[in-house]
C-alpha cells in the first residue's frame, strides 16, 4: 500500500496538489487542504532568481588515498523494510548515507527518525525524485528546498547534501544547491544497478569487483529487497582489503578537492612533437656499475584496488620502495589507486594510455598516446610523475625510441629480470624462481599489478629471499641516477 501511496504521490505532484500538501504542511496547517492554498499562492508570489555565484561542489566520489568509502541509499521503503535493512547495517557495524525523499519524509516522517536514531545520516533525495533535467530553474530549487525544509521540520536534520533520483545533476541543480547554502550535489562511481540483479551475492560481488578508496556505493532501498541481504557481502569485501565504510560527510571531510591539470606543476613536461628524427634517448635495462647490492622492483600495468592494495600492503610491510608504471586509462577511472602509490613512498611512472604495440602505431599516435597518458597521471597524482617511460609488451626501435624521448621522455625503462608473471599460468614458485635465478646488484625487475595472477602470493617469498641475499631495494629513478 505504501508504495502505492509513493506512485500516486507522484501523480499528484504532477498536478500541483502535492506541493499545495508539503507547503501548507510547512505553513503551519497540519497538511490540510483548506488552508494549504493561500501557502502556496504566497510562495509561487515569491519568485526565484537563477544564481549567479559560483556552483556547488559535484560529487562523484572523493579524492582520498585512505582507505574509506561511504555506503548511500536512495529513496525510502516501507516501514518493515526499512527495519530489516536497518538492523542489517547494525549487524554489519556500517553507518551509512541515506538520500530521502521529502514527500515520503512528509508521508512517514518515523523511519526518518528511525534513520537518524540509528546514527545514519540524512540527506536529500529532492521532493518527489521528478526528472530535474526537465524543470525550470525556479522548480529545481523548490524541489530541492521544499525537500530540505520538510526534512527539517520533520527530523530537526537540515540537509547539506542533494542527490537527484539518478544521480546525474544539471547546472541548475548545482547552482539550486550552492543558492540554498548546501555544501554539494552527490551522485556515485559504484553502482551495482540493483534493479537488474537478481541476487544478494551478485551485487556484493559487483561491489567487491570496483570497490575503491573515496568511493561512494549507491543502492535503493524500495526496488530489489535483496540489497538488505548483499550488505553483508558488501561488508567483506571492504574488510578483505582493509577498507572501512564511513558516513559519507566523514568521507567527504577525510578527503581532499583536486587541483584542475593546468595548475600542477609539470603538468606539461610532455608535449607532442614532430621534429624526433635526432632525438637523444636511453634505453636501462639495468644499472652496470651500480653497488652490487642494489635493485629496482618494477610493476607495470593496473588492476582493481583489491590487487593493488595487497602489493602496497605487502610492500609497507616489508619497507621496500618500488616504481609502478601505470597503464593511464586504468588511472583515470580510479585516481585516487594512483594517489595511495604516491603517499606509500613509491615512484609513479607512465607506461602509455592504451598500451600500444609502439612499434606497431605511428610515432605521432605514440606521442599523443603517451602525452595523454602523462596529463591522465598528472592529475591523478596532483604532481609530475617520475619521467620514465616502458614501452608495453617490452618493445622499441630507434624510430619510436626518438619519437618517445621527443615527447619528453627521453629515459626509457626497460628491464632485466622478467618471469612473464602476467600469464595465469605460471604458479607463485615459478615466478620466485625466476626473479632469484635472474637477479644480480643493478637489476631491474619486472612485475604486474594484473588482477588473478600469481604475483601477490610469490612476492613476499621473493622480497624475503632477495633481502637475505644481502639486496637492497630501491626506486628505478634513483638506481639509475636520474635526475627528477
Amino acid at each position: 500500500m505504501l508504495r502505492r501511496r509513493a506512485r500516486r504521490s507522484g501523480r499528484l505532484l504532477a498536478s500541483g496538489t502535492a506541493m499545495l500538501t508539503v507547503v501548507g504542511m510547512l505553513a503551519g496547517c497540519n497538511g490540510t487542504f483548506e488552508e494549504a492554498p493561500a501557502a502556496a499562492d504566497q510562495a509561487k508570489k515569491a519568485q526565484v532568481a537563477r544564481y549567479d555565484g559560483q556552483m556547488s561542489r559535484g560529487i562523484d566520489f572523493v579524492y582520498t588515498a585512505r582507505k574509506e568509502l561511504s555506503l548511500t541509499f536512495n529513496g525510502m521503503a516501507d516501514p518493515e523494510t526499512m527495519d530489516r535493512l536497518l538492523d542489517q547495517l547494525d549487524a554489519s557495524g556500517i553507518k551509512a548515507t541515506f538520500f530521502l525523499p521529502g514527500m515520503r519524509v512528509a508521508e512517514e516522517p518515523d523511519i526518518a527518525k528511525a534513520i537518524a536514531a540509528r546514527g545514519h545520516e540524512i540527506e536529500s533525495n529532492t521532493l518527489n525524485r521528478l526528472d530535474m533535467s526537465k524543470l525550470s530553474y525556479e522548480q529545481v530549487y523548490n524541489e530541492i528546498k521544499l525537500s530540505n525544509d520538510v526534512i527539517q521540520k520533520k527530523t530537526g536534520i537540515t540537509p547539506t547534501y542533494v542527490r537527484t533520483k539518478s544521480g546525474d545533476y544539471t547546472d541548475d541543480v548545482r547552482l539550486a544547491a550552492a543558492q540554498l547554502g548546501m555544501k554539494g550535489v552527490v551522485s556515485y562511481n559504484i553502482n551495482p544497478k540493483d534493479r537488474q540483479m537478481q541476487s544478494a551475492a551478485e551485487i556484493g560481488k559487483y561491489v567487491e569487483r570496483f570497490i575503491m578508496r573515496g568511493g561512494i556505493i549507491n543502492l535503493d532501498t524500495d526496488v530489489n529487497p535483496q540489497v538488505i541481504d548483499a550488505i553483508p557481502y558488501i561488508a567483506k569485501a571492504a574488510s578483505n582489503i582493509g577498507y572501512k565504510l564511513i558516513p559519507l560527510h566523514e568521507l567527504i571531510e577525510n578527503g581532499g578537492e583536486r587541483k584542475p591539470l593546468e595548475e600542477i606543476p609539470g603538468w606539461d613536461a610532455a608535449k607532442i612533437n614532430p621534429d624526433f628524427s635526432h632525438a637523444a634517448y636511453k634505453l636501462y635495462y639495468r644499472k652496470d656499475g651500480a653497488p652490487t647490492n642494489r635493485i629496482a622492483l618494477t610493476f607495470d600495468d593496473w588492476g582493481t584496488d583489491k590487487t593493488v592494495t595487497k602489493i602496497l600492503d605487502i610492500l609497507a610491510a616489508e619497507d621496500v620502495k618500488a616504481t609502478f608504471f601505470l597503464r593511464a586509462k586504468g588511472t583515470e577511472s580510479n585516481p585516487n589507486l594512483a594517489r595511495a602509490m604516491i603517499e606509500g613512498g613509491h615512484d609513479v611512472a607512465n607506461h602509455s594510455y592504451s598500451h600500444p604495440v609502439v612499434t606497431e602505431i605511428s610515432p605521432d599516435k605514440l606521442q599523443a598516446d603517451i602525452v595523454k597518458a602523462h596529463q591522465v597521471i598528472t592529475e591523478a597524482i596532483q604532481q609530475q610523475p617520475t619521467m620514465l617511460f616502458r614501452p608495453p609488451t617490452g618493445v622499441v626501435d630507434d624510430t619510436t625510441a626518438k619519437a618517445i624521448a621527443a615527447a619528453g621522455y627521453p629515459d626509457i625503462a626497460m628491464y632485466e629480470v622478467t618471469t612473464l608473471d602476467w600469464d595465469a599460468a605460471h604458479s607463485a614458485d615459478d615466478i620466485v624462481k625466476g626473479v632469484m635465478k635472474q637477479t644480480t646488484g643493478g637489476s631491474v625487475i619486472l612485475l604486474h599489478m594484473l588482477d588473478d595472477i600469481h604475483t601477490i602470493e610469490a612476492l613476499p617469498t621473493a622480497i624475503g629471499l632477495l633481502k637475505k641475499k644481502g639486496f637492497v631495494f630501491v626506486k628505478m629513478a634513483d638506481l639509475i641516477g636520474l635526475t627528477r
